[in-house]
């Protein structure tokens, strides 16, 4: 580029020294040749700079479509080059049209990328934009619109969902607990799962077409992994004794489905160590056991300064294990935990202490499913097929009776015979989807039953006739809505 700049400096030289000039003829020929021959220089140059822009555009292009952080490098360097472009524009005309022109490129190139490398992609970008945004420059101010404007139509454009992924692996992947008896339980002994969140993965599995019993791989994920797993792509849905927050939904790019459990947290405690307590405002002083990367941490401050009472936190990994093993006067959690903590150290014997649980809840722990963001279609399959069991239990339908039910009833015949638009263009849920459900894992009650209960719910006579319950669901907020409590689906139609 520097070579042809001085060639041209060279003609414009020449042509002056020509202006001024009275030679002879002859002289005049000589140097009107010379030009010539440097014009025809300058057109070879010129057209071997273009065979080599465009090599260099097409190699660049060959190793965009493999590489994505490479596409957004570029989006970056072309909205650079826009913005300066517009950079005569009043400054919120010339930010809001980057924007505008990345969004409508990135709408264009959304089909060369995968979720996850768009997630990583944005979340580098949001980084970054956070640095340039400190910065008064107008010029990267206008690159950061553009890209960001890119990215977001990239994302906006993107076609392919979860459930499409998972049809086309050909089995889903739950993110699961593996340690809480009635929800999310391994026994190593026989290798079963059992539990609500367990049969919610199954539910899940058979609503798309898929085996519940051989088509779902369950990811063990920790209460400080669970949404990494999630983001990155390593499961495709968490249901895992997951509380639905504010700051959880907005700030981890998750997405809550149904919830499957009303939970609250509660106080065990070693009657040994505290003998004499027999409340939650009577444990001035206690240790307790809480565990990494859990909301118990935050409501139980809440808890005592609210109440002006000290505690010493022991922060851990396992709580249940710590508190067996006597680190702490108390463990902390949802109550469904505390229940199954208790009822696993008895039965197996392993704590040499009486234990309690104290009466107050202190907080609201809405258990739910949780997707990833900008993944709608994937999301409402997850919710309705826990909606679609509540309705069952609300109509009387089981897993002993569906295919005897009365389809003359507009909303049984809507719940058995009836897809609901639920799925994608590729992937549509067959109409019969809710009775591959009933199939697996029966409706509400019964999964209840299953996971809490002595299994013996006949799935429609209500909470009350469930016996043997380690957790019971009668007169809480579990019940259907018919019987005073929370659970209770939108209409299915």
């Amino acid at each position: 580029m520097n070579y042809r700049i001085s060639i041209i400096l060279s003609l414009m030289i020449i042509s002056v020294s020509l202006s001024g000039c009275t030679g002879n003829q002859s002289e005049i020929d000589d140097k009107n040749s010379e030009i010539s021959e440097l014009e025809e220089r300058i057109e070879n140059l010129e057209l071997e700079i273009t065979n080599k822009q465009l090599e260099s555009w097409q190699e660049g292009y060959n190793e965009a479509t493999n590489n994505s952080q490479y596409n957004i490098q570029l989006s970056y360097d072309q909205g650079y080059l826009d913005g300066l472009d517009e950079g005569s524009l009043d400054s919120d005309e010339a930010l809001a049209l980057a924007y505008e022109q990345g969004y409508q490129d990135g709408l264009s190139n959304s089909d060369s990328y995968t979720y996850n490398d768009l997630m990583n992609s944005y979340d580098q970008g949001f980084i970054d934009g956070g640095e340039y945004m400190n910065n008064s420059n107008s010029d990267e101010d206008l690159a950061l619109a553009y890209e960001q404007g890119y990215i977001d139509g990239i994302l906006d454009g993107v076609t392919v969902s979860t459930l499409d992924t998972i049809m086309d692996r050909g089995y889903l992947i739950c993110g699961v607990k593996e340690s809480q008896y009635g929800m999310g339980y391994y026994n190593y002994e026989t290798g079963e799962r059992s539990g609500l969140d367990i049969s919610y993965c199954k539910a899940i599995a058979s609503a798309i077409g898929l085996d519940s019993e051989t088509d779902i791989e369950y990811v063990q994920a920790s209460g400080t992994n669970r949404f990494d797993l999630l983001l990155d792509g390593t499961i495709d849905v968490l249901i895992r004794t997951t509380t639905w927050t504010t700051s959880r939904d907005t700030s981890l790019d998750a997405d809550f489905g149904a919830i499957n459990f009303y939970d609250g947290q509660g106080i065990l405690i070693n009657t040994d160590d505290l003998s004499n307590v027999t409340s939650a405002l009577q444990l001035d002083g206690a240790s307790i056991c809480v565990a990494s990367g859990s909301t118990s941490a935050g409501n139980i401050a809440d808890f005592f300064n609210e109440n002006n009472m000290d505690y010493v936190e022991v922060d851990t990994w396992n709580d249940g294990a710590d508190f067996r093993d006597g680190y702490c006067d108390a463990v902390t959690g949802d109550l469904s935990s505390l229940v199954s903590m208790k009822w696993q150290f008895e039965e197996e014997g392993s704590v040499d202490f009486e234990m309690a649980i104290m009466p107050e809840i202190i907080s609201k722990e809405p258990l739910a499913s949780v997707t990833r963001d900008h993944d709608s279609e994937w999301n409402e399959i997850v919710s309705w097929v826990w909606y679609g069991m509540i309705t069952a239990e609300e109509l009387g339908i089981t897993s002993n009776n569906y295919q005897n039910a009365d389809t003359s009833n507009p909303a049984i015949y809507r719940l058995l015979n009836s897809n609901l638009g639920l799925g994608t263009d590729s992937n549509p849920l067959a109409n019969t989807w809710f009775q591959n459900v009933l199939e697996a894992v029966g409706n509400y009650g019964e999964a209840y039953d299953d996971a809490f209960c002595d299994g013996t719910y006949d799935g429609y006579s209500g909470s009350d006739d469930m016996s043997g319950c380690l957790m019971s669901r009668s007169g809480t907020l579990n019940a259907l809505v018919s019987e005073g409590g929370l659970q209770y689906s939108p209409p299915m139609r």
